[in-house]
């Protein structure tokens, strides 16, 4: 099948099958004589691990591993099992973070309860107020943030 094919079959776009191919996680397909990709059923089986692995919002480098261990099917699960008790740990901290953000914006959304002119705005008040506050350094993270890019359906 050609690229086209691959990504309706599986449901994605033709850009984020090239980058995953850039980026390794996808075998180099053949060519055939006309030089067009020739992708087989393992390049379907394996874009459909990397899609549920990117839903369950693993990092690439995630992913690349566990693609790694599938290579030893007699080898025991144990780094498995790491990898995901770690992504958890991932997820249960941006759960936090994200319940932080939540009661920031709830006591944000408090300070303009009813409407009034835009001057006497409470919301925009502390957004002005907080801006021109230097803000506090941020602690170190564990996880890198942005390596779960969803942007345009892509990656």
């Amino acid at each position: 099948m050609r690229i086209g094919d691959l990504a309706q079959t599986t449901g994605t776009p033709v850009e984020t099958i090239r980058f995953y191919e850039r980026e390794g996680l996808l075998p180099p397909p053949a060519r055939a004589e006309n030089n067009y990709r020739v992708y087989q059923q393992q390049h379907v089986d394996r874009l459909a691990f990397i899609r549920q692995c990117r839903n369950l919002d693993m990092a690439l480098d995630e992913v690349r591993t566990l693609l790694a261990l599938r290579e030893d099917p007699s080898a025991d699960c144990s780094a498995v099992n790491a990898l995901l008790d770690e992504h958890i740990g991932h997820v249960a901290q941006r759960v936090r973070e994200l319940r932080a953000l939540e009661k920031d914006l709830k006591a944000l959304r408090a300070r303009c309860t009813t409407a009034h002119p835009l001057a006497d705005c409470g919301i925009l008040n502390q957004l002005d107020h907080a801006a021109a506050t230097p803000a506090a350094p941020s602690p170190p993270r564990r996880h890198v943030h942005g390596t779960h890019c969803r942007k345009h359906g892509t990656h």
